[in-house]
């Protein structure tokens, strides 16, 4: 590792660095949410009572599978749970036990520590869609994603003001080498962005040089201190644990790193048709997950994370934004809530082939569910199309948009002095009208949420301006903020060592596309 991976965070890069941040164009980015409203809790007592008996009754019982992993069955035979081949039994109590030593809320950092976030509690950290082959745009239909298409939208992430975190597998570069892609994912990141980001998890070493990387960013003391970085560890769900998602785990908890631990659920194929089984498998999973995180280091941060769609039973094809997928997020809020632990659920999901409206209405649903179900942490709050396969410019900025919706909710009512505004209503009185009040003057710029991009104009304005639909707003924002964009700041000694780093490891082994 170069000599810039051992410096701390705290020292800067130089007369160089001072230039550039002084000349660096920041984008505006809104703080994390803060709720100031109440969770929706949609299980009684005596509910959460058997769900939270039935999901040790399944780790008891049923017990969940650790597949090629010999350390972790050792682990947890050192732990006190029955091992028997792969399959882990943990005796009643035990998962639970061990989860509580995880935090119930950490910080992440971010390179720029005015977009620092915090993951728990009240809060409510934005982050993009996370994970498809393929992206969509007006101009060039479906394709298979590439470099040039993830750096966009780590771009349009930076520039968008509601979202808090540049996320992480944006779209898969399927023009980059598999097992080289994620070097420049996370460079990406690092470099394009100053916000808080994901680390690769499709294999140990990929997580592992996540971390390296984060050490020449950062600063080695910083990383083994603080979480730099949030990673998705998601669950084979009905209760099987794999070697690739655990190796990356691993590799995150012993640095101190976050991890969200998450079932991947299609109610009625990985889990039961029944709200309640699936709340049910789905809590002992993330327990055993959890546990296991805290086997490896106690006190690594980690998040309960749900992913929950329903299908269509005449067909098989997963669907978004039902009621059911619904309950299941308010379901889960209450037991990790129950647990202490930060939440991960929701984003603007949709099985949508356009950004349509049904898109809108299936993303709409989720959205607000998760809001009220109390997550702290949710991936792909924009840009997700198809059930998770196309990452869209035009769904990004359209959902991004409407993500401020959500800001603004979250505050709640005001009921002060002003928010009461009966000095308005003496002053207009009867059959008069607020618009030119001392209320309303001290009020207008920010007394109602407005959108950036939606269309309010009268029905001639907007026919003499083309007659553009939301689609179209949006395929010219998307141009708009890509030509606007320009990089942060960043100490030219760091971006040398991160583009050394990269170029190192790359030589380092063939080309390989499986």
């Amino acid at each position: 590792m170069s000599e810039a991976g051992t410096r701390r965070r705290g020292r800067g890069g130089g007369g160089a660095a001072r230039r550039a941040a002084r000349t660096a164009v920041s984008f505006e980015t809104a703080r994390y949410i803060e709720r100031n409203i109440p969770n929706f809790e949609i299980l009684n007592e005596e509910a959460l009572e058997i769900i939270e008996t039935n999901a040790e009754t399944v780790l008891e019982e049923i017990g969940v599978n650790f597949v090629n992993n010999p350390a972790a069955l050792d682990r947890w035979r050192e732990a006190g749970a029955d091992v028997d081949d792969e399959r882990v039994r943990i005796p009643r109590g035990l998962a639970r036990k061990l989860c509580s030593t995880a935090p119930s809320r950490f910080v992440q950092h971010a390179r720029n520590p005015e977009r620092n976030v915090e993951i728990g509690g009240k809060s409510l950290v934005l982050a993009p869609v996370y994970g498809p082959p393929f992206v969509r745009d007006a101009q060039g239909g479906r394709r298979y994603a590439t470099i040039e298409d993830f750096r966009n939208f780590v771009k349009l992430g930076y520039m968008s003001k509601w979202l808090h975190h540049s996320g992480g597998t944006l779209c898969e570069p399927t023009d980059v080498p598999v097992n080289k892609r994620h070097l420049d994912m996370v460079h990406a990141h690092m470099t394009l962005s100053d916000k808080p980001f994901m680390g690769s998890v499709t294999e140990a070493s990929r997580a592992q040089d996540s971390v390296d990387m984060c050490k020449i960013l950062f600063g080695e003391d910083f990383v083994r201190q603080n979480a730099v970085m949030t990673s998705l560890i998601n669950i084979n769900s009905p209760l099987t644990f794999d070697d690739v998602m655990m190796g990356s785990l691993e590799v995150y908890a012993s640095n101190n790193q976050a991890c969200v631990i998450s079932p991947f659920i299609i109610g009625g194929a990985m889990a039961p048709v029944s709200v309640a089984g699936t709340l049910t498998q789905a809590l002992a999973e993330v327990l055993a997950g959890v546990a296991y995180s805290q086997l490896v280091r106690p006190g690594a941060p980690v998040v309960f994370g749900t992913f929950v769609t329903t299908i269509a039973m005449n067909s098989g094809a997963p669907t978004f934004g039902t009621p059911e997928a619904s309950q299941v997020i308010y379901g889960a809020g209450q037991l990790a809530r129950r647990l202490n632990l930060p939440y991960r659920s929701g984003g603007a999901l949709c099985g949508s082939k356009l950004p349509d409206a049904q898109a809108a209405y299936e993303s709409a649903n989720t959205l607000n569910a998760a809001l009220l179900g109390g997550v702290n942490f949710m991936l792909h709050a924009c840009g997700w199309l198809e059930g998770g396969l196309v990452s869209s410019y035009e769904k990004f900025v359209i959902d991004a948009d409407q993500l401020g919706v959500l800001h603004r909710l979250a505050e709640g009512v005001a009921i002060d002095e002003n928010g009461q505004a009966m000095g308005a209503m003496r002053e207009v009185g009867p059959g008069g009208h607020y618009l030119g009040c001392e209320h309303t003057q001290a009020n207008f710029k920010n007394a109602f949420w407005l959108t950036d991009l939606l269309d309010y104009k009268p029905f001639e304005t907007w026919q003499e301006e083309g007659a553009q639909d939301t689609v179209a707003l949006a395929s010219k924002r998307v141009a708009e903020l890509l030509a606007r964009y320009e990089q942060p700041a960043l100490d030219p000694a760091i971006a040398q060592a991160l583009d050394e780093f990269v170029a190192s490891r790359k030589a380092s082994m063939p080309d390989a596309f499986v």
